[in-house]
């Protein structure tokens, strides 16, 4: 059992509150994001990048949409320029001041810029045309940020809100790309709680492999 594991189960059977365990465990798995060194994150990154694409989710996909990490998340750059060189489109969020995401198509390394939002962190976003909230609808596969997926596949986000919001489209536009989600090793867990607004993914990827999760 790995430390999270011991964590999750704690807060998941001992903590009245979901918000608060929810907090928590974010806390404790940021703080050990934080402490990975460069070279950790670059090696993770490249395996992730190769693992990813091993999904059909993602290799038979024509449109994903993904995202740029920043600090010491999961590392996407990779992965975006392969699935680029894939031939697929690619969609990246663009943050509204609701939190809410609006869409460009990703273009290569160059039609990256960084966007500064007050109040929040430093992101990389396309400098290409907005296309709209709506423009994920069209995707075949989205790609999800988190911090940890438990083996029903439900997903702990970072709380923000952002991609709840996405989920919430896809829901009401009547569609259902696959959700995948991409994370570190250890941090695939027993159980994460939930709340009713949570999704379930289709899949997780990690530098050392797959996992697709019955629907």
């Amino acid at each position: 059992m790995t430390r999270f594991a011991r964590i999750f189960d704690f807060l998941v059977t001992e903590n009245p509150s979901t918000a608060s365990a929810k907090a928590r465990l974010r806390r404790e798995l940021l703080a050990a994001r934080r402490a990975l060194s460069p070279g950790t994150c670059r090696t993770a990154a490249a395996q992730l990048a190769v693992r990813a694409l091993e999904l059909p989710e993602l290799a038979e996909a024509q449109t994903v949409a993904a995202y740029v990490s920043v600090g010491t998340e999961p590392g996407t750059r990779a992965l975006l320029d392969a699935l680029r060189a894939a031939g697929k489109r690619v969609l990246l969020p663009l943050l509204l001041p609701d939190n809410d995401l609006d869409w460009a198509a990703y273009e290569g390394p160059l039609s990256l810029a960084e966007a500064a939002h007050p109040g929040k962190m430093r992101l990389l976003e396309p400098t290409g045309p907005a296309l709209g909230p709506d423009a994920v609808t069209g995707a075949d596969a989205v790609l999800l940020p988190g911090l940890a997926v438990d083996g029903r596949g439900m997903r702990l986000g970072r709380g923000g809100g952002s991609y709840d919001r996405v989920l919430e489209r896809l829901e009401r536009a009547g569609v259902r790309p696959a959700l995948v989600v991409l994370l570190y090793d250890d941090e695939v867990v027993a159980r994460v709680p939930e709340e009713p607004h949570d999704h379930p993914v289709q899949a997780v990827a990690t530098p050392s492999g797959v996992r697709r999760f019955s629907s």
